[in-house]
């Protein structure tokens, strides 16, 4: 392995793990927080960067591009919380449906499969071209939405939210309106994942029709793995969330890993299931250990 070139990669693995930390942020709401299944993301993603993208094309600024690539993703989960809640389609099976129909939506709003967008034509928040900038900026944004989503889930929706997730029907019992809460935590996890969307199109420097595809793993690797190694150091909700960043980096940084070991570009998916698998088995194979431990100092003390 050349050192020196991965240390060259390993900013960029940094930029795009903050970037993809605001996905892993909108999927560590639904997988975590409101305990749904949520496959919308592989979609929404490329929403997110496809109305930015023709946002900006269309000479509208940067922030409102990214303000207009929210919204959108908070209605694909808008959708997929009607397609749940209103006509009792089981949860994976909404957020698939939304996202095969985002595919058909995606093209329309692009015209074609990729649109590009150069930094030298249009102010954009980000590039590649500068990746310390783009460190600088991300690292801005996922402060900033942590710590409204810090706020928010203080408050008494974002704690009848909380409670969906926690027992649904205790919720219930208490009179908060469950299916209401899953609709907008659905949007707000997918709003995320447009925001993540809309910076990684300028980020990479256009937005494509396949940009979204295994977005839904990579979110899910970077919850895992914050969970892992980061779940009994952060207590607190908003650190939480932290860990999801550091997650998300630290995903990256392994990917670059691997390909400065020589494995081909097309072996990243089965390297990420593989990621995602062995972190999912850390929690239950620390918890066997501990059983057979606890047996053991049982009878050591009898």
């Amino acid at each position: 392995m050349n050192v020196m070139a991965l240390m060259k990669a390993l900013p960029g693995s940094v930029a795009q793990g903050l970037i993809w930390g605001l996905l892993a942020i909108g999927v560590y709401i639904t997988y975590k927080v409101l305990d749904y299944a949520d496959l919308t993301v592989d979609g929404s993603l490329c929403t997110g960067g496809a109305v930015a993208v023709m946002m900006m094309l269309g000479g509208y600024n940067p922030y409102l591009a990214l303000i207009g690539a929210t919204v959108a993703g908070m209605a694909a989960g808008l959708v997929t919380g009607v397609f749940h809640v209103t006509f009792g389609i089981p949860a994976i099976l909404s957020g698939i449906l939304t996202q095969l129909g985002l595919y058909s939506v995606n093209m329309r709003i692009m015209g074609k499969s990729n649109q590009a967008i150069s930094v030298d034509e249009y102010p954009l928040i980000l590039s590649l071209r500068d990746i310390s900038n783009t460190i600088i900026v991300s690292t801005i944004f996922c402060a900033v939405v942590i710590g409204i989503l810090y706020w928010f889930f203080g408050t008494e929706l974002g704690r009848s939210i909380r409670a969906t997730g926690n027992n649904e029907n205790m919720s219930r019992a208490q009179g908060i309106n469950t299916k209401t809460m899953k609709i907008v935590g659905l949007m707000i996890s997918n709003g995320l994942v447009g925001l993540s969307g809309a910076l990684y199109a300028q980020y990479q420097g256009n937005a494509d029709v396949n940009m979204g595809r295994g977005a839904i793993v990579i979110g899910l690797a970077a919850v895992i793995i914050g969970g892992v190694l980061f779940g009994k150091i952060f207590r607190n909700f908003a650190m939480r969330l932290v860990g999801v960043i550091f997650g998300a980096i630290l995903y990256f940084v392994v990917i670059t890993v691997v390909l400065q070991l020589g494995m081909e570009t097309t072996d990243l998916k089965l390297v990420s299931a593989l990621i995602v698998a062995a972190f999912l088995a850390v929690p239950y194979m620390r918890g066997q250990y501990y059983v057979k431990h606890g047996k053991k100092g049982g009878k050591a003390n009898a």
